[in-house]
């Protein structure tokens, strides 16, 4: 007897429909898997036998023939062994379901030997995929219902056993879907555990952030050991605009398709905060594999990618941030695949000022010789630098500013003045979405016309400090910004002046 059932398989963050077929016919006893499965897939049926028979299922007596369609994709995982095992009861007449009643289905899941049912990776996608596909309902692990059931057009069941899906799909059990409210969602979003009133002092670093959180421009920071860069790049998402529920439904696809999502979290709440170690690969930093996953600039969408010690990253993994850095996204091609990934991120970079990290400290002793700093400094690429908006100096806090009893300046102040800069970008452009770091060649021409004394200012720069096009045109849009900030229509002389200030790399101030 034949039974199909529908699943899905990832390929990067997208589920793909997958037709599964058991035909279950006389003959010699034999199982025989098909449609390009990869090694997990094919240890299924290993898996699904001693699951059927610890729950005391009968196996097919006959040849079993399982195919999983289109027969040119290649599966893998083991989120087929709940469709596959369904497919075989029901081929057997174990499990009593007519075929259009299973066929409003979709089912996945992994077995345990002893028929329990374990949480696979990417439920929210396959939930997307099965609701625009127009199917009503979704059968898969409980582990995984408040993920998927952020789907609210679609009826979403979670079993613990293969016996329980046997029961539920049957209709021997009746049970509610799971659902998750949107009132419940919004209450959990945009609630962070740091604050920038903790940190004292720095208030020109605080200024240069605000500068990049309302224009979502990159930073790079340089300073001494202990200065409190680290501190000041994990409050940096506390500024930026609220997370909108489409923003986090994009990254939680992610986070879902590597597994990362916390047991019972359903949506993550705040902006992601990544901060790789400086031995990451180049794939680890943007993605890859034979079957291509997310990398950590993914991991950071619509939040932050924290690199510390940035001279000490492997050349190649900071080289191929590059495109992602100006496109928001990051393709990666195979010989069968090429898949897309989100990576819409804020850089926030940080390094010391050489090697031994204390060259213009004015309590410590730099022992660093003028090559050694040079060396140190060209481990970071030109192309590089000209990616990073804003270069700003983070020197050391003095004691009287760390033992104050007043809190510095806090993320609630510095985020309302984000949010009117936003708001008059959204204006100018017509989208919430566009903001003054993405603006284009004609954008630019557009919006940043410079008076006479402002064009002067940036002239002379240009000549002195010998900035590419690419660093003119990051200067123009990063005065774009402080003019938002300053509420003005127009770019003064004074915010193009700031603009330049932050770009302190550019003036060669390691070199002594």
């Amino acid at each position: 007897m034949l039974a199909q059932l529908r699943s899905y398989t990832l390929l990067g963050i997208d589920a793909l429909p997958v037709e599964v077929e058991v035909d279950a016919a006389p003959g010699m006893p034999k199982t025989i898997l098909v449609g390009l499965p990869e090694l997990a897939v094919r240890e299924s049926v290993h898996r699904i036998e001693r699951a059927m028979a610890n729950l005391r299922f009968a196996l097919p007596t006959g040849r079993t023939i399982i195919n999983l369609a289109p027969a040119d994709l290649r599966k893998d995982a083991g989120a087929f062994d709940l469709p596959i095992a369904l497919g075989m009861l029901a081929g057997t007449g174990q499990l009593r379901v007519r075929p259009d009643e299973l066929s409003e289905w979709a089912i996945v899941g992994e077995l345990a030997l002893d028929g329990g049912v374990r949480p696979i990776k990417g439920a929210l996608s396959v939930a997307m995929a099965a609701r625009d596909q127009g199917l009503k309902k979704l059968l898969l692990p409980r582990a995984n219902t408040r993920e998927a059931a952020v789907v609210s057009e679609l009826e979403v069941f979670g079993v613990e056993t293969l016996g329980e899906a046997v029961s539920l799909l049957s209709g021997q059990l009746t049970r509610d879907p799971v659902t998750v409210s949107t009132e419940e969602l919004a209450s959990q979003l945009n609630t962070y555990e740091v604050d920038f009133a903790d940190v004292r002092g720095q208030e020109y670093a605080k200024r240069a952030l605000i500068v990049a959180a309302a224009g979502s421009h990159n930073v790079i920071m340089i300073g001494s050991p202990g200065s409190g860069k680290t501190m000041l790049a994990r409050r940096m998402a506390t500024i930026l605009p609220p997370l909108t529920p489409e923003e986090s439904l994009e990254t939680t696809r992610i986070y879902s398709s590597l597994g990362y999502l916390k047991p019972g979290e359903s949506l993550l709440a705040t902006r992601p905060f990544r901060s790789p170690h400086h031995t990451i690969s180049d794939a680890g930093m943007v993605g890859g594999g034979s079957i291509p996953q997310p990398g950590e600039i993914s991991l950071a969408n619509h939040g932050i990618l924290f690199l510390d010690e940035l001279p000490e990253f492997n050349r190649r993994a900071l080289e191929v941030m590059r495109q992602p850095l100006e496109e928001g996204s990051v393709t990666i091609s195979r010989a069968l695949h090429t898949v897309t990934f989100p990576a819409r991120f804020v850089l926030i970079a940080a390094m010391n000022p050489c090697p031994c990290g204390y060259m213009g400290d004015a309590k410590h002793v730099c022992k660093c010789a003028p090559m050694a700093v040079e060396k140190y400094m060209g481990r970071i690429s030109g192309p590089m630098l000209d990616r990073i908006d804003l270069h700003i100096e983070v020197p050391a806090v003095p004691f009287n500013e760390l033992s104050a009893n007043a809190d510095g300046t806090s993320s609630k102040v510095m985020r309302d003045s984000v949010n009117q800069a936003r708001e008059a970008q959204a204006g100018r452009f017509k989208s919430r979405s566009m903001v003054n770091s993405r603006m284009g060649a004609k954008q630019i021409r557009q919006f940043c016309p410079l008076e006479a004394d402002g064009r002067e200012l940036l002239k002379t720069a240009m000549e002195e400090l010998g900035l590419s096009a690419r660093a003119h045109d990051r200067i123009l849009r990063v005065a774009r910004t402080i003019a938002d900030l300053a509420g003005s229509e127009k770019i003064q002389a004074e915010h193009v002046g700031e603009a330049i200030g932050y770009r302190s790399l550019d003036r060669r101030l390691w070199v002594k």
